[in-house]
């Protein structure tokens, strides 16, 4: 956030060596000597009083949300007597912001949670993969379509993340060991050097640090260091188990090295459950001794996991069939001994096919708690895993308010006394109910509005341009038909209607439905006579062939919808997605757009992030706009309502409504244009963007989301603490 915010939050003036702190695994700038043995006091003390949160991503990207900076260029702090402190002060200013290794919004929503667990001083550790080309750039051609290539990123150089060393030997990495098995099905031992990032809060005075394995290193197997380099590479199976296994087997010999005592382990989806595989083998082996291969039983492995399920709970992100990770048990085979196999020969069972091991039905049998991340999402995994159904419940995902909440709407924010201490409590935005009919508020958020719309705009006009020249100077062809066109003819403007999509480019999400038929979609554009910029932005993974099928339709219809619409419809495609872009589009944009087929859409946090700053959604009625949408009061809805248990969760072409859905856009888009444009109406299009803000902003944010998860936590929390988390736990129950 801008400076002016930070001053409310950190009112001392400190100097730099206060923010120096030291520990046996190394010296950490951004937090207090007190601050960090407070926390990892809680992190290691014996009463397991903590929570380790496994994510096989985290998006955190430090040119969105970076206390740490703003602290500094508050104070006034650029250097320091001491030339290594001036270093890191320098790299933190300066240095690198972007930390690639997320890949759309299951890793920014791990993130959020961090942030808040940080904010709101849960006792929490993260456990991730760094790697090292972090998921994949794109470069987008308007013939070829997407093109990716690795990310190149230097760890050493960023801000914030910091290499352990060996206690007692500081010019030595800290090594973890990792037990494997090659293909060839020969032991191994594969290894891995630790990186911690300091998950910091606002004041400075708490962090939830991340852990990040680096399991690139030269002693570790090719196969391992092959799977360390670009997440979700799905190069093949075998690639996609060991980078799995990477992650689950590094929980606990990482929670050994560091001395970490946590009672409660989270999965942030199934990616990491070898860590409860790990487990369960350890309890058996404690149980039954060094021989215990030879002894178990199927009952003593279905004891064991059910014991072991108690440190365990499970957050299950989707429906989709291709987000459940099923590996060939032939396969396996060759990563695994023989107790491994057993018990997911008994855990694991694919139902649909035997020769298969399912993680997710794994991950759904040993846990304590299982949620979904929305109601209506809570309601499609009942019907999913039928056998779980009394321990599915709905937690509703949030995103963190103050990375995504735009620094201009923040300082209309903090111009009213009814908003008073917003940054900290989310759930202050109830006040601003009072401020539907206060002008002054009215006025300044439009203003506001105004200066992000132009930010936004203005960004995508430069693209444009600069994509206009590097016709000459590249091969590429430029991802946008209105970089062909005369310099004058390009620029969009702010005053028109703006409509955003970005998100992760897959079959079900159905980027292009609202362009399903070109000619009723322009006569309403033409014949109102409102024109409408469309900004599209996202990736499809690079093995996802029809995801990518879905940009190169948006690239071949920006034409003909120019043409159709006498150049009053201008369709841009935004290449290289990343949560700077993010964070422009759903404060700059006038509505936010998602089509996905209902109800295959579990949360869907991009709209979430849109309503933090007012933005209504046009959406269909799936995941989190069930509960946001309040009868149209925050924005508009369409498509068809089909009830959960008659809706077919398939993404086969042939049943992704798409004419029946897009018929509904086209019915219900006038209204919004001229809900826009028409100045007798304006006036209710406002309305909407102020019950976001005071019937949204409290009720989706991870303030709240992460207070839901305490209940699931169990945690012994400081009077101060409970307080607070009580707090937000009254301002709504997902599970109704």
């Amino acid at each position: 956030m801008r400076n002016k915010h930070h001053d409310t939050l950190v009112g001392h003036k400190s100097m730099p060596q206060d923010l120096v702190a030291q520990s046996e695994f190394g010296t950490f700038f951004g937090i207090s000597q007190e601050t960090f043995d407070l926390v990892w006091s809680n992190l290691t003390a014996k009463d397991g009083n903590s929570a380790i949160y496994v994510s096989m991503e985290i998006g955190a990207d430090l040119d969105v949300f970076n206390p740490l900076k703003n602290h500094l260029v508050h104070n006034e702090i650029t250097e320091s007597d001491d030339p290594g402190l001036s270093s890191i002060i320098k790299k933190v200013l300066h240095g690198p912001q972007k930390i690639p290794n997320y890949g759309g919004g299951l890793g920014i929503l791990a993130g959020d949670t961090l942030k808040s667990f940080s904010a709101c001083k849960i006792p929490t550790a993260a456990i991730s993969l760094l790697y090292s080309k972090g998921y994949f750039s794109q470069l987008v051609d308007s013939k070829v379509g997407q093109i990716s290539w690795a990310t190149e990123w230097s760890p050493e150089d960023t801000p914030s993340l910091f290499l352990l060393q060996t206690p007692k030997h500081p010019a030595k990495p800290l090594i973890i060991e990792i037990p494997f098995f090659d293909p060839g099905k020969k032991a191994t031992m594969a290894y891995a050097q630790v990186s911690m990032k300091l998950e910091v809060n606002e004041n400075l005075d708490f962090f939830v640090p991340e852990f990040l394995l680096d399991f690139s290193l030269p002693e570790s197997p090719e196969s391992v260091r092959n799977a360390s380099n670009q997440l979700y590479d799905s190069s093949s199976d075998q690639m996609k188990a060991i980078q799995r296994r990477m992650l689950g087997a590094g929980v606990m010999p990482l929670l050994n090295v560091l001395g970490l005592t946590a009672n409660t382990i989270h999965l942030n989806e199934q990616h990491g459950v070898v860590s409860v595989l790990h487990l369960i083998v350890d309890h058996l082996q404690q149980k039954f001794g060094v021989s215990y291969k030879e002894k178990i039983k199927d009952a003593d492995i279905l004891k064991a996991a059910e014991e072991v399920s108690q440190k365990v709970v499970y957050t299950i992100h989707t429906p989709v069939k291709a987000g459940h990770d099923r590996f060939d048990k032939s396969l396996y085979a060759g990563l695994s001994d023989k107790v491994c196999r057993q018990v997911l020969g008994l855990l694991a069972a694919d139902k649909e096919n035997p020769s298969l091991y399912n993680f997710t039905q794994f991950a759904m049998q040993v846990n304590r708690a299982v949620n979904s991340v929305s109601r209506l999402h809570r309601d499609v995994t009942k019907k999913q895993f039928p056998q779980y159904s009394n321990k599915i419940t709905a937690i509703t995902n949030g995103v963190h308010h103050l990375t995504w909440i735009s620094d201009a709407k923040a300082e209309v924010f903090d111009s009213f006394p009814e908003l008073k201490g917003w940054q900290e409590n989310p759930a202050i935005f109830v006040n601003a109910e009072s401020l539907q009919t206060n002008k002054k508020f009215r006025t300044y958020l439009e203003q506001a509005w105004k200066h992000d719309t132009e930010l936004l705009i203005q960004y995508v006009n430069d693209m444009l341009i600069m994509h206009r020249h590097q016709i000459e100077e590249t091969w590429i062809d430029p991802p946008n038909f209105l970089s062909h066109l005369h310099e004058e003819d390009i620029p969009l403007t702010p005053d028109v209607f703006t409509i955003g999509f970005a998100r992760r480019f897959s079959t079900y999400k159905r980027a292009d439905l609202i362009f399903d038929d070109l000619k009723i979609l322009t006569s309403i554009i033409t014949e109102l006579d409102h024109p409408v910029n469309f900004l599209f932005a996202g990736k499809a993974h690079p093995a996802d062939e029809p995801g990518q099928s879905l940009i190169k339709i948006i690239l071949d219809v920006q034409e003909e919808l120019y043409e159709r619409s006498k150049g009053m419809a201008k369709l841009v495609f935004i290449p290289n997605y990343d949560m700077a872009i993010a964070k422009m589009m759903v404060s700059g944009v006038h509505a936010w757009l998602n089509s996905p087929k209902r109800p295959l859409e579990a949360s869907g946090t991009s709209g979430m992030k849109a309503a933090m700053n007012g933005v209504p959604n046009i959406s269909i009625l799936d995941g989190w706009w069930m509960e946001g949408f309040h009868d149209g009061l925050t924005g508009w809805k369409f498509g068809i309502d089909t009830p959960v248990d008659m809706a077919p969760l398939s993404e086969d072409p042939a049943e992704l409504l798409y004419e029946q859905d897009s018929a509904s856009f086209y019915e219900m888009f006038p209204q919004v244009l001229k809900t826009f444009y028409d100045p007798k109406l304006r006036p209710q299009y406002l309305d909407k963007c102020i019950n976001n803000i005071f019937l949204n902003i409290p009720i989706f944010n991870t303030h709240r989301m992460i207070a839901e998860y305490c209940r699931n936590y169990a945690l012994d929390l400081p009077t101060s603490v409970a307080k607070r988390i009580k707090q937000f736990q009254k301002l709504y129950k997902s599970e109704v």
